[in-house]
């Protein structure tokens, strides 16, 4: 993964003390100062920012100059809040693509990250009419439903509720998913491939409950998806539910030039 940094943006310069000669106001200095210790890794990901009465300190500004810095590196996404803890390196936005099934524990994997899973809930449920047309099943029909948080280096990055069509894996919620793989106990056990899959996406707030459980403030953006997953019999099987992070992740997708 790739720090993005934008070459429109004005240009920063390595600084280690506010220059009160300066005509840049001094919340943009600490912020520049602040921007150039996580540049240069002097900050990693996952560290705490000093806190606010340290950096009072040690630049000689004012509590509110300090804020408006660290206000300004929250909104580029550089560093995140974490409520009663204080404030944290962020991790660089991870991508999330478009044009591919993605298993967020190879994901993550892949990005040199540890991924673990919190079990939230696990049940049997019947199919609402909506959620029973895109299965193409009748209402009321068993669902097996399965709640997890998603976690990278113990972060939460997501909540994923999925509702698989029960006939096709019955006893699917006999298994420990904070431990197992949901997607190599389909393949392994019941035989299910996805094929292909489709799905909406749309900026969300939080719920109260997702914010506590993404540890984040309820203004913050999740991005909403709604995804349906089509077995190797091009059958579908699973609706799932997720809502990610919008101060972790972009969007990302390749598109091709045409004619015109």
């Amino acid at each position: 993964m790739l720090w993005v940094v934008n070459l429109d943006e004005p240009t920063r310069y390595n600084m280690t003390s506010v220059d009160r000669t300066n005509t840049e106001p001094l919340y943009s200095q600490v912020y520049s100062i602040l921007y150039d210790r996580i540049v240069n890794r002097e900050l990693l990901p996952g560290d705490q920012l000093p806190p606010e009465s340290e950096l009072v300190g040690t630049y000689d500004v004012s509590r509110i100059t300090v804020r408006n810095a660290i206000e300004m590196l929250v909104k580029e996404g550089w560093v995140y809040r974490q409520r009663g803890r204080g404030t944290f390196v962020a991790h660089p936005k991870l991508e999330y693509g478009l044009s591919r099934i993605v298993n967020f524990t190879e994901d993550m994997r892949q990005r040199g990250f540890e991924a673990s899973s919190r079990v939230l809930f696990t049940g049997l449920k019947k199919a609402a009419p909506s959620m029973a047309e895109q299965l193409r099943i009748e209402p009321g029909e068993e669902l097996a439903c399965i709640e997890r948080l998603r976690l990278a280096d113990g972060e939460p990055m997501c909540v994923e509720k999925s509702h698989l069509v029960h006939r096709y894996c019955p006893g699917i919620l006999n298994h420990d998913y904070s431990k197992n793989s949901l997607r190599e106990t389909k393949t392994r056990k019941y035989g299910i491939i996805w094929k292909r899959a489709t799905q909406k996406i749309r900026a969300i707030v939080p719920s109260p409950d997702l914010a506590e459980a993404l540890d984040i403030s309820d203004q913050t953006a999740l991005l909403y998806i709604e995804r349906i997953s089509y077995s190797q019999e091009n059958i579908p099987v699973e609706f799932l539910q997720a809502h990610y992070r919008g101060d972790q992740y972009t969007l990302f997708n390749e598109l091709q030039g045409g004619v015109g």
